[in-house]
């Protein structure tokens, strides 16, 4: 409990619990998953308690709202600077290191003061390319079978 003793709202036991899930949890769960996992300890958690200790800790920075998923939000508990690689067939999310190659147009810089930036690159992960294999297009690129 002192680990979150300056996360900056009233620590139930619950919520100690659905800070415990996220610690070091590199799945990016839904809060469907994070409420599915806590409610084996807790049988009274309510999926409104999981959306509001998510509302406070994406307020407080301590975790990342992702909606790489238009059907449902998931949230990456490691805040710092990464990016994202999704598999666009199961939806699994793995991070990587900032791409620090990119820069901004320099009209957007202009216009904009950049603040913070989210890459994220799309492709299969090794069981869905085994799925579904690419196959070579006729100008040597890859497309899905």
């Amino acid at each position: 409990m002192r680990k979150y003793r300056d996360i900056g709202f009233k620590l139930t036991p619950q919520r100690i619990a659905i800070l415990d899930y996220l610690e070091g949890n590199r799945q990016h769960p839904s809060a469907e998953e994070i409420y599915g996992a806590v409610l084996k300890k807790f049988s009274t958690l309510s999926l409104a308690t999981v959306y509001t200790t998510l509302t406070a800790l994406k307020v407080r920075g301590r975790i990342v709202e992702l909606t790489i998923d238009p059907s449902k939000k998931r949230y990456d508990p490691q805040a710092g600077s990464h990016n994202h690689l999704i598999c666009v067939s199961c939806k699994r999310i793995i991070d990587i290191p900032p791409v620090r190659s990119l820069e901004l147009l320099e009209s957007v810089k202009q216009e904009f003061t950049l603040i913070n930036a989210h890459v994220e690159f799309y492709g299969l992960c090794p069981k869905c390319t085994a799925k579904t294999p690419l196959q070579k297009t006729n100008q040597g690129g890859s497309r899905c079978a």
